[in-house]
Parts: structure tokens; C-alpha cells; sequence
């Protein structure tokens, strides 16, 4: 398949793929939730909290997302519900702090 160029802003750097043609669609996407969840974080204002952290707890949310669903598919659902409740313990961390 085709190969096109594409660059996406995390965060506020630039970032350069290539990707298939036909697949710009959900790197938007993917790039728009990032950045939102990320701008979430920030809003939280942490005093302490770099960039680089805020990233890393987004990535960690996203993260748990993703092995919860493929996860839901292999294990039984005791799993997926301590993913669940890990993902829930860490907002409920961000809306404290």
C-alpha cells in the first residue's frame, strides 16, 4: 500500500510519520486525544508536574485502555475489572493532588 507523510503535534512538538494512505484519519484522532488528555492534566495544575509527566500519565491511561480491551477478549472479567479500578484509582489520584 501507499505511503504518505504526515506529522502530528503532541504536546507541542512536532512529530513525523509515515503512514499508509487511507490510515491520516486515525492518527488525527489519536493525535486529538492525546492532546486532550493531556490538556486535562495540565489543567489540573501540578506544581510540580512537567510536560514529560503529564505525558506519561496520559500515556499510562491510554495504555491501560488498550491491555483492558485486549485483555476482555483472552481473560475473565476479574482482570479487566482490577485494570478498571487501577485506571479509576488514578483519576481519582489527579482529582486530589
Amino acid at each position: 500500500m501507499a505511503k504518505q507523510t504526515i506529522n502530528l503535534k503532541i504536546a507541542g512538538r512536532s512529530y513525523p510519520f509515515e503512514i499508509e494512505r487511507g490510515k491520516e484519519e486515525i492518527y488525527r484522532l489519536a493525535e486529538r486525544e492525546v492532546n486532550d488528555y493531556f490538556t486535562e492534566i495540565k489543567k489540573q495544575n501540578f506544581t510540580k508536574w512537567t510536560d514529560l509527566d503529564c505525558i506519561s500519565i496520559a500515556a499510562l491511561k491510554f495504555a491501560i485502555t488498550d491491555v483492558a480491551m485486549r485483555q476482555s477478549r483472552h481473560l475473565g472479567g476479574e482482570d479487566v475489572q482490577r485494570l478498571e479500578k487501577l485506571d479509576e484509582e488514578i483519576d481519582s489520584y489527579l482529582n486530589t493532588l
